[in-house]
């Protein structure tokens, strides 16, 4: 998938995909009057990853690629358990077991790693299982509005 831009309308089936999916399990918007431009230049991070066996980030906007330190064609070619330490990635996998187990997860914290080794925790996050619209699960995300640096 292209970066989102003008050309592509920021990738407007796929940001589509987060905003319905993130409606449908939460009952809440993710982006008030959010479009795929607006998520794109959202203030705070989204990403989404696919559903293979070692799952790749499918989508991060700009917030997520200034956070993690890397463009568009990096990150989205970034096995997403990369974006967690080795020592923090069991953990990340149990979220991800109990999000499947619940539907979604509204409180999520864990300790994340940029490109250039910068560590930070992320609070609140919420983390949901993108859906299409025959209920097929097309991947997973994952937002949230609070991190600090450690």
């Amino acid at each position: 998938m292209q970066a989102p831009s003008p050309d592509n309308g920021f990738q407007a089936a796929h940001a589509g995909l987060l905003l319905r999916s993130y409606l449908q399990v939460t009952g809440r918007t993710l982006l008030e009057g959010g479009d795929a431009e607006a998520l794109y230049h959202a203030p705070f991070p989204v990403l989404s990853h696919n559903t293979a066996a070692d799952p790749v980030l499918t989508y991060g906007n700009l917030a997520a690629q200034v956070l993690w330190e890397m463009g568009w064609e990096q990150l989205t070619s970034l096995p997403s358990r990369l974006t967690a330490e080795p020592a923090h990635r069991a953990q990340r996998e149990a979220m991800f077991t109990q999000m499947r187990a619940k539907g979604f997860i509204e409180d999520y914290a864990g300790v994340r790693i940029s490109a250039s080794g910068r560590r930070f925790e992320i609070r609140g996050a919420v983390i949901w299982p993108l859906l299409g619209a025959d209920g097929v699960k097309l991947g997973e995300a994952a937002s949230f509005r609070d991190y600090g640096f450690i």
